[in-house]
């Protein structure tokens, strides 16, 4: 589909696509995918919302440089690919958003217009024109470098293979991982069920079950991708730079991506001003709370830890920044100084380690397990 548009400055809109309307969904509401005209300071336009569902798929914090693609006050042109289960988005030709999804595979299209809430809005407009569609021959546009967002569970797209994306977990094997401080992977305390890998529930306690699993392969600058579900009051975490160097008991030493039940489990109120909280550094940072990045008890969420050869890393939540922090910084060693980690020697500084998914005695499941390396 493309179309031009132009819009008031201080109006929201969008344009529905895949979309529903049946009496037997929220009264006939209109629900489905829908590419974001924004033009407030925000800058989502481009972006993919599911209108009357999930909320955002792709936000586009996802992809600041297409916040300055939209003109205010002149007409844009919008295009939209939707074809299989890949769809993407362009703003005046700037590569928007990257969605794989598998939800709804047909629709109406439709053009939005907000209510109005106020007298200020009165008379507002929305203008649309040159609206086209191909239904036929399609051809997908090459892949691009933007950050895709992958719903379909344990599967990589021709634009995450193309950006060298390749799968930690297949939603089968358990090939490229082993027990930490083991050679071969835990007999028991980890299972696959359904394309989902789950730590089963215990006592709570650290590795006091199967015990942690780590991958076979080390890495330095990477991308991770993981998917993850919590039950109530269930803690884990994702650890990386993980050298099992240190002979502990206990979970293996890293640096780690906390997983957590913050309203029911105990060790959301230690640590210092949250710093053991869901999608902290553990010990150390404490991460954003992001309404909207936020999802219940029992969801899947997506999670991102992004280490760049520089040392900068950050922590991604549901399409969301929610961390940064530079490894061996000033900073980084004076809150390692002060955490439960500051006897060890040179914590979280190895040049490369394993990665690791943590048992903490709770059932937590995890899939769509991915890695990037980065250069």
């Amino acid at each position: 589909l493309e179309l031009e548009l132009m819009v008031d400055a201080d109006m929201n809109s969008g344009i529905q696509f895949r979309s529903k309307s049946s009496p037997a969904y929220n009264n006939g509401r209109v629900h489905g995918y829908q590419m974001e005209v924004d033009p407030s300071d925000r800058a989502w336009s481009g972006g993919i919302y599911d209108e009357a569902r999930r909320g955002w798929l792709y936000p586009l914090e996802l992809n600041a440089e297409a916040k300055t693609a939209f003109k205010k006050g002149a007409w844009n042109k919008y295009r939209i690919e939707a074809i299989g289960n890949t769809i993407r988005t362009w703003v005046n030709g700037v590569p928007a958003a990257n969605l794989v999804d598998s939800l709804t595979e047909r629709g109406f299209i439709a053009l939005q217009v907000h209510s109005i809430s106020n007298n200020e809005q009165a008379g507002k407009q929305i203008k649309w024109r040159n609206i086209n569609i191909q239904t036929k021959n399609l051809k997908a546009s090459p892949p691009d470098k933007i950050e895709t967002v992958n719903l379909v569970p344990n599967t990589l797209s021709a634009q995450e293979k193309h950006n060298g994306f390749t799968l930690l977990f297949d939603g089968k094997s358990m090939d490229q991982w082993r027990g930490a401080y083991k050679n071969d992977f835990p007999k028991t305390g980890w299972s696959i069920g359904n394309g989902v890998l789950s730590v089963a529930k215990a006592n709570g306690a650290e590795s006091t079950n199967g015990g942690d699993i780590v991958t076979k392969k080390q890495y330095s600058a990477f991308e991770m991708k993981f998917d993850f579900k919590l039950t109530k009051g269930a803690n884990s975490g994702v650890k990386y730079f993980v050298t099992e160097s240190e002979g502990n008991k206990g979970s293996a030493i890293g640096l780690e991506y906390q997983i957590l039940d913050d309203e029911r489990h105990p060790d959301a109120k230690l640590g210092k001003n949250g710093n053991r909280t869901l999608g902290s550094l553990y010990d150390l940072i404490t991460s954003k709370k992001i309404p909207a990045a936020q999802r219940e008890i029992g969801e899947w969420n997506q999670g991102i830890i992004r280490v760049y050869p520089d040392n900068k890393v950050e922590y991604w939540l549901n399409g969301h920044q929610i961390l940064e922090y530079t490894r061996g910084s000033q900073e980084f060693l004076d809150l390692v100084a002060g955490s439960k980690y500051k006897n060890w020697k040179n914590f979280g500084m190895a040049s490369e380690g394993h990665l690791l998914l943590q048992d903490h005695g709770d059932k937590v499941s995890y899939r769509s397990l991915k890695i990037k390396e980065l250069n």
